[in-house]
């Protein structure tokens, strides 16, 4: 009896040997994921371990949640019913640039809708609202708004897209994202760089009309918030919504939000580049009314500079302007002073050229003898001057029966008209005018007045009509 209970347990022991050896070996290879785990598996974690990532799961109740796949958010909240609205408000963070050349300008903003949608309702006992990232927006319906007249703009995503998605219990939502937008805007430069130029920014639903999506202020004109922003060219001196229409002859009338903003030109700058050197080349150029008409080349040299100075001024405030139809204010000033300047040297063509007609008729009314050396007569400027010839030298006219004559007629004048003749009075413009042709050197005198009064009262004018 003894022998057949030992066997049996024998026979029980050497059945069971087998399975505690793999219950042993299954045990030994299942060992908690960590270092070891890494360094046999070379790095990688297994598939298993996977599902249990607790960023997945949350994710996967908060859709539980929400219920998104119980719904179909393609079609917009209270589809076939009224409009939806949906709120607006928008904090401009900074006016990154302003070109002129491209009539354009490059704003960084946060835009944030508020809407309400059923369908995302959700129940809570502390009615705290859930905060999700970009992940979940993809999967619900949000408003399809873009920026009108817009040539770039992108969604900030460093370090993940700038995009808050918040979902309060009741169904009430907000969708924040932070925008960086360059957009059109139509400048006039008619008093530039004296100009003040009101750009906007258009928003507006490209899908829905306004049957389907009403866009308002969320505040009203507390909607539109700004940082302190500083430009290098430009004062910011209000920013301020309003609210518009916009028809479109295929799909109807849609409602559009505009932010208005008005900037002021820093004067400054144009007066240190443009303003001021314009004006210094121009009262250079008078310098030459004080040099002596004889001194041809330094004259005429100091005419050719300032008038290359000022194209080289024109030419380089032109290229970094748009190609405008019309005249700018800067192009006025520009301009003027180069005629000021260009008369300069005009006035100087006359004084030379007067001074020679002049010289030359006091030669031709002397006899100049044989022996007389012309050369020794002409001044640098190759004129002929009637105070460097010596007129003791000359040999005495004789008289002659015609010279009589001349001579009584001449009397017969002075004495007095006949009867019943007219007396013709000369005319005294003409008459000062060829005085003045007759005394060259006067033309300068009178510059060194008439330029400078002109062009300050030219500035006068200029500023009070733009400044």
């Amino acid at each position: 009896m003894r022998v057949a209970l030992l066997a049996f347990r024998l026979v029980c022991l050497a059945w069971l040997w087998p399975v505690s050896s793999h219950y042993s070996n299954k045990r030994r290879h299942k060992e908690p994921y960590g270092e070891n785990t890494k360094q046999k598996h070379g790095g990688r974690v297994d598939l298993k371990m996977k599902k249990m990532d607790s960023t997945k799961s949350l994710l996967i109740k908060s859709e539980q949640l929400l219920r998104i796949e119980d719904h179909d958010f393609a079609m917009r909240p209270g589809f076939g019913g009224s409009a939806i609205p949906v709120g607006i408000d928008v904090q401009v963070e900074s006016i990154d640039s302003i070109s002129e050349v491209n009539m354009d300008f490059t704003m960084t903003l946060y835009l944030r809708h508020y809407w309400q949608d059923d369908r995302l309702a959700f129940p809570s006992s502390s009615n705290k609202s859930r905060t999700f990232d970009a992940r979940l927006v993809k999967k619900i319906w949000v408003p399809d708004v873009f920026f009108v007249h817009s040539k770039r703009s992108f969604i900030h995503d460093t370090t993940m897209e700038n995009i808050m998605l918040r979902v309060f219990p009741d169904g009430n939502i907000l969708y924040s994202v932070r925008i960086t937008v360059t957009a059109l805007c139509s400048m006039d430069f008619s008093s530039f760089p004296l100009d003040t130029q009101n750009c906007s920014l258009e928003l507006e639903s490209y899908a829905y009309n306004e049957n389907d999506l009403m866009l308002y202020w969320k505040n009203g004109n507390d909607s539109l918030r700004t940082d302190e922003i500083v430009l290098s060219q430009f004062f910011v001196e209000d920013f301020q919504p309003s609210f518009g229409l916009a028809f479109y002859s295929s799909t109807g009338w849609y409602n559009r939000l505009y932010i208005n903003f008005l900037l002021r030109r820093h004067i400054f700058f144009f007066m240190l580049q443009t303003y001021f050197p314009t004006m210094l080349m121009v009262m250079l150029s008078w310098v030459s009314f004080w040099i002596d008409r004889r001194a041809v080349p330094a004259r005429v040299s100091l005419g050719i500079t300032t008038v290359l100075t000022m194209s080289t001024i024109i030419t380089g405030v032109s290229a970094s302007m748009p190609q405008v139809s019309y005249v700018k204010a800067v192009d006025i000033y520009l301009w003027a002073s180069f005629l000021f300047v260009f008369l300069s040297v005009i006035e100087y063509a006359a004084v030379n050229y007067f001074t020679t007609v002049e010289e030359m008729k006091k030669l031709k009314r002397a006899k100049i003898p044989n022996t007389f050396d012309a050369t020794e007569a002409m001044a640098f400027d190759g004129c002929f001057h009637d105070n460097d010839i010596d007129m003791t030298s000359f040999t005495e006219v004789a008289s002659t029966p015609n010279t009589e004559r001349n001579s009584q007629s001449r009397n017969s004048t002075v004495s007095g008209p006949a009867e019943g003749t007219r007396l013709r009075r000369k005319n005294p413009v003409k008459q000062h005018f060829s005085f003045i042709m007759s005394n060259s050197y006067m033309i300068d005198s009178y510059s060194r007045v008439i330029f400078p009064m002109a062009y300050l009262l030219f500035n006068i004018i200029y500023w009070s009509l733009y400044a």
